[in-house]
């Protein structure tokens, strides 16, 4: 059961008018203009406007596509005033409810009750305008005769009650008294679940959880133990939520969103290897596939990549071109860049993978010493989508990376610049230029960008997290740098790079303990170059020379173009 925003039901009058009107006028409504008088014959007046049913209806449609509620449910209100369709007054008093016009909504729900009395929605926007008025008694009252509509619909139209109510605790409360395990008694499973899910919702995640529970108990049913799993997530507990999917799954094997939810939870423990092969195990589509090649790709398992691009390959030859460009993706995961390339080019320019492959096209080429081409193509791709501004920022990143590579670094910056030019304040690009400033000793311009990324984007944690890193780095203003840090950490406490950024500043301001306790954590989560030179200077200056040896020779082995990796080393002395 799900419930929604339910703007109520537009009037089949007011569908057919505007079908017929189309083809005659435009969204402006039609002027009046008198009958051409006949010989012998009167003019005939016109209509007044505030007369003209279809005039007040088109004005309300008009009105909501322009988002203004306001004058959508006055118009409306006086459309139901002259309509004795009782669809017309039941939306009418929906768009009031929407603009929170309370005196709208009683003067079109009278109208409504007047032709056509009973109808279970009049009695949800009773519900809905006690609430507003903070008569819970009244509003309570409403709903429970809502639960006895047929067919648990009732249950539906609570729901949509008290989603809407900005008083969320009283809400919650209401949902307390109505959904009881008395009241729930006769209710299907799905209504069970829906009100845990409500419940949760109203931040009443307590009660959340003693519904589910019940449901589990009264059901034992996959839907119940897959919602009590994620239930358990929210709580931090994963055993249980580890214990709980499983039981889901065992119940309904070939539920790919059950298997899909409890990778995801593996996923952001770290166990990227079980969240693959959690995900092989049952009946497969292109989500699964391409999540298992995620999972696969970040735990740089290469036998999992072998057995996944062998099982793809296996495919029917239209399944095989239908997933060319994972394909390559798995291809270059092996290092066979040159198959790689081969599956890239069979993407066709209808496949919505085809911009992405010809990105992967020119970086290949560039890797084949092809510089020129390879830029060339950058150019092409920025022209072929010049009126698409998420690709042409992607394409100007491209050249910008294609240009970093061959350490033109300063060609790189200028076109970050002319990106910006045309994409003025372009978060995406303004992010990945401050980057790129901070690898390559800019950080004041890399400490501008990422400020006015948080400008334009308060709640960006990635840009919080990359300013705190970048100050932490630079060795400056390292109690705002922890300040951004502790931020991004509250929002994505399992991220390896925010924990990593944690430690590094833990490490500048001394802390040489908590630094190493947050960057084994992180490192345990991601092994790569930067967070291994990260450690394995901290257990340096620590005096712990052999582990700090043997943390750098295992990033080594994985990257040893690793700049970070390669500059802690000869720092050190290593």
């Amino acid at each position: 059961m799900k419930f929604r925003a339910d703007r109520g039901v537009t009037a089949t009058g007011l569908v057919m008018a505007i079908a017929l009107l189309l083809g005659a006028c435009t969204a402006t409504p039609p002027r009046r203009i008198a009958a051409a008088a006949q010989p012998g014959q009167g003019t005939v007046a016109p209509t007044p406007l505030e007369q003209d049913l279809l005039a007040q209806m088109l004005a309300g449609e008009f009105a909501l596509g322009k988002a203004d509620l306001t004058a959508s449910a006055q118009s409306y209100a006086r459309a139901a005033a002259l309509s004795g369709d009782p669809q017309v007054a039941a939306h009418a008093t929906r768009v009031a409810l929407a603009a929170r016009d309370w005196k709208l909504a009683r003067e079109s729900l009278a109208r409504w009750r007047a032709l056509k009395p009973d109808d279970p929605g009049q009695t949800q926007v009773e519900a809905s305008l006690a609430l507003s008025d903070g008569n819970t008694d009244q509003a309570y009252q409403a709903l429970a005769r809502l639960i006895g509509v047929p067919d648990q619909q009732g249950w539906r139209l609570v729901g949509q009650v008290l989603l809407s109510t900005t008083d969320k605790a009283a809400a919650a409360t209401l949902l307390r008294r109505l959904a009881t395990p008395l009241s729930l008694a006769k209710a299907p499973e799905e209504t069970w679940i829906a009100m845990s899910q409500l419940a949760f919702k109203l931040d009443a995640k307590p009660y959340s959880r003693e519904l589910a529970d019940a449901a589990l108990k009264k059901f034992a049913s996959a839907p119940a133990y897959g919602w009590s799993a994620q239930l358990a997530v929210d709580e931090g507990d994963k055993a249980r939520a580890g214990r709980d999917y499983q039981q889901a799954i065992q119940r309904s094997p070939k539920d790919i969103r059950l298997r899909a939810a409890y990778a995801l939870m593996l996923g952001q423990q770290g166990d990227n290897r079980a969240a693959a092969k959690l995900l092989a195990d049952g009946p497969q589509d292109d989500y699964s596939y391409a999540a298992r090649a995620a999972y696969v790709a970040r735990a740089n398992d290469k036998n999992l990549i072998q057995s996944l691009y062998d099982e793809l390959k296996a495919r029917p030859g239209d399944e095989r071109l239908a997933r060319a460009h994972l394909l390559g993706q798995l291809a270059e995961m092996l290092e066979q860049k040159a198959v790689a390339l081969s599956w890239y080019e069979q993407v066709s320019t209808g496949d919505e993978d085809w911009f992405a492959s010809q990105v992967r096209i020119a970086v290949l080429v560039d890797d084949q010493g092809k510089h020129d081409q390879a830029l060339s193509l950058a150019h092409e791709l920025q022209q072929r989508v010049g009126d698409q501004p998420a690709a042409l920022g992607d394409a100007f990143m491209l050249e910008a990376e294609l240009l970093s590579k061959r350490e033109q670094h300063e060609a790189a910056q200028a076109v970050y610049a002319r990106a910006l030019k045309q994409m003025p304040d372009d978060t995406r690009v303004l992010y990945a230029r401050a980057l790129h400033a901070a690898a390559n000793g800019l950080p004041d311009r890399a400490e501008t960008d990422l400020r006015r990324v948080l400008e334009l984007k308060p709640e960006d944690m990635d840009a919080t997290n990359a300013l705190g890193y970048t100050l932490a780095d630079a060795d400056r203003k390292l109690d705002e740098a922890l300040s951004l840090i502790e931020r991004a950490l509250k929002a994505k406490p399992d991220d390896a790079a925010v924990i990593d950024s944690y430690g590094w500043v833990l490490y500048r301001r001394g802390d040489l303990a908590g630094s190493e306790k947050a960057l084994r954590r992180a490192f345990e989560k991601q092994s790569d170059g930067e967070i291994a030179s990260h450690l394995g200077e901290v257990l340096w200056m620590q005096g712990k020379h052999e582990e700090a040896r043997a943390i750098f020779e295992q990033a080594r082995k994985k990257d040893a173009k690793n700049k970070a990796l390669v500059e802690a080393m000869r720092r050190l002395g290593v």
